[in-house]
């Protein structure tokens, strides 16, 4: 998928814990596990919303496009 989710980064700089993180934007942290490791397909605005708040950040922070394809020519 050429969506890439930089959460664990972000998690990281802030000093938060899947647990926590979980617990402040309310959803379960096998959801929140799933998002982390780029294994969602979809992400609700109101989601990216609230990791947004919690950890301070903007969604470009959290999220990054890449080109698959050009990846694989080089």
């Amino acid at each position: 998928m050429p969506i890439i989710v930089n959460l664990d980064v972000m998690m990281a700089k802030r000093k938060i814990s899947a647990g926590e993180l979980a617990e402040r934007i309310e959803i379960t942290p096998a959801n929140l596990s799933i998002l982390k490791n780029n294994k969602a397909k979809a992400i609700r605005f109101s989601t990216l919303e609230a990791i947004c708040k919690a950890l301070d950040c903007q969604p470009g922070d959290v999220l990054a496009y890449t080109d698959e394809e050009a990846d694989r020519k080089e």
